[in-house]
């Protein structure tokens, strides 16, 4: 699921219900995209997503701020937006993100050899770019959510000095169950974008669970 510097025509979704992180084969780029004129998908349960620790210098701005009101929270609606958020992409970020993520693919790390394979240079893996998206959210719906559900696709590759800008809207809402723990709110699916100066390089769906207290202020 890293990333391919040459197009795709038939992008290859992969899918994780219940292990760990998918990991990329170390004998050469897999069917993950994210390089030039490329798209890729990635549909990753919350413990597959890349552990938000390892982009947490991803930049001053690395939350999503604040929320609605908790008191408010429960009146969260289709078509709500999030707080935005700018991710400075840096050459550190990319390589960092790809050896947290396990996937030791030369075009993430070594930028001769991605501009061998025809890409400008190294670019971010699919697997960073999920973790920022789940972080992105996480971090306006508070430290009691649960991330369930990170479906992304890739598009214009994040090379070192791009800005990524993230946006997310709230598509659906749902109440929590019956009988459910005090401390479960609703369930929340948000669609995100993320865009750089060449384009989308990421577009998605996340599904989240609040806690009790709803989104923090």
């Amino acid at each position: 699921m890293t990333q391919h510097p040459h197009p795709h025509p038939h992008p290859h979704p992969s899918s994780s219900p219940s292990g760990p992180s998918p990991r990329p084969s170390p004998s050469g780029p897999g069917p993950g995209s994210g390089g030039p004129g490329t798209q890729s998908d990635a549909v990753v349960d919350a413990d597959a997503v890349v552990d938000a620790g390892a982009v947490d210098d991803a930049g001053s701005g690395a939350g999503a701020g604040p929320g609605p009101d908790a008191t408010a929270s429960s009146c969260l609606r289709r078509g709500d937006e999030l707080p935005p958020l700018d991710i400075p992409v840096t050459r550190t970020l990319i390589v960092s993100g790809a050896l947290a993520s396990r996937d030791f693919q030369d075009v993430h790390h070594d930028a001769e050899a991605a501009k061998d394979k025809g890409s400008p240079d190294v670019f971010m893996n699919i697997l960073t770019t999920n973790g920022l998206v789940g972080r992105y959210v996480t971090a306006w719906a508070g430290p009691h959510a649960v991330l369930r559900k990170v479906a992304i696709r890739l598009g214009a590759p994040n090379h070192p000095g791009d800005t990524m800008a993230l946006s997310g809207r709230v598509t659906a809402v749902t109440p929590p169950a019956p009988g459910a723990s005090a401390t479960e709110g609703a369930t929340v699916e948000i669609a995100v974008r993320g865009d750089n100066r060449l384009g989308t390089h990421v577009t998605g769906s996340v599904t989240v669970t609040l806690g009790g207290e709803g989104v923090p202020a």
